[in-house]
């Protein structure tokens, strides 16, 4: 028999379910709520699973991507070919399933990078104050004047040779990104440092790293979250840039903006290369954007209920 709790009323506090239970339930609830989020949140979940385990995706014919043939250069979208070829005969619906792991690499990975940045150096900032702050807020601003796309080429360029083209965008990015999120963190840990709660455990003893690590960084989780979800999408979409400019991800490695700069030459003759890349991207960034908008709305107090 289940034993029930008292509350501090007295009263008799109905036993929470377990996990397995409520999260079908929870999971139905913000699928409801915000419909467009649920969406973006499915896309995800199939990008990442396409990411991990391409071969899944892909028929077991055209599952190598980098396989040519110059005999079939340039076909339309047929049962062979979901997507067609490219201007080497390879399929480009394998390589676009294929391309995804370059894409949720770079993404996710820029984005714990600038978010781990922002809040060590934003909750730094806005926490300490004084000297520092000054100091840090004015390399900020250096940093945040700088041509975003004139300082990702440049680290690209110059550590590429040394790192490797996928660490060298993961790091100029994560740079670029944090940045920019670190004055946001700044600003909630200077409201933060304000609360009763800050206060009270400092007349306790409590020392600053300790009052960073237990009050002010888990207020950030929330910000946290619905920022990197959005941030992914931004990522992806500029390493896409990156790469249909020539200096993101280099051949053979497929890449979708690398794929839809290929695309160029033979857009009249063969659209299908442009189209299927494009619209891609246009819904990994769209479906992480949506999810980040759920994702805030859900955890902001302020929102809830809006809707």
């Amino acid at each position: 028999m289940t034993t029930q709790a008292r509350g501090r009323e007295g009263g008799l506090v109905q036993p929470m379910a377990p996990f397995y239970r409520r999260y079908p339930t929870s999971v139905f609830r913000f699928a409801r709520q915000y419909p467009l989020g649920a969406v973006g949140a499915f896309f995800v979940i199939v990008l990442i699973l396409v990411a991990v385990v391409p071969q899944a995706f892909t028929p077991l014919a055209t599952q190598d991507q980098f396989k040519q043939a110059i005999s079939d250069r340039l076909q339309a979208p047929s049962s062979t070919h979901w997507f067609g070829t490219d201007e080497l005969g390879r399929d480009l619906y394998a390589r676009i399933v294929h391309g995804a792991r370059t894409s949720i690499i770079i993404g996710f990975g820029v984005v714990v990078l600038s978010q781990l940045l922002a809040i060590t150096f934003g909750t730094l900032s806005g926490f300490r104050g004084g000297l520092f702050d000054t100091i840090f807020q004015r390399l900020i601003d250096i940093g945040i004047a700088v041509p975003g796309l004139v300082f990702i080429i440049l680290v690209v360029q110059t550590l590429a040779g040394r790192m490797g083209d996928l660490l060298a965008i993961v790091l100029s990015l994560s740079l670029l990104i944090s940045a920019s999120s670190s004055r946001t963190v700044r600003g909630v840990a200077l409201s933060i440092t304000t609360e009763q709660y800050v206060d009270a455990a400092r007349s306790l003893g409590a020392h600053d790293l300790r009052v960073m690590v237990r009050h002010v960084v888990p207020n950030l989780t929330a910000i946290a979250i619905v920022s990197a979800s959005i941030l992914v999408g931004n990522a992806v979409l500029i390493e896409s840039s990156l790469s249909f400019l020539g200096y993101g991800i280099q051949p053979p490695t497929p890449s979708w903006g690398r794929m839809l700069n290929d695309a160029r030459q033979q857009m009249i003759r063969a659209p299908h290369l442009a189209i299927f890349p494009g619209l891609v991207i246009f819904m990994t960034v769209y479906s992480f954007n949506m999810l980040g908008d759920a994702l805030r709305d859900k955890l902001d107090p302020r929102l809830r209920g809006t809707r």
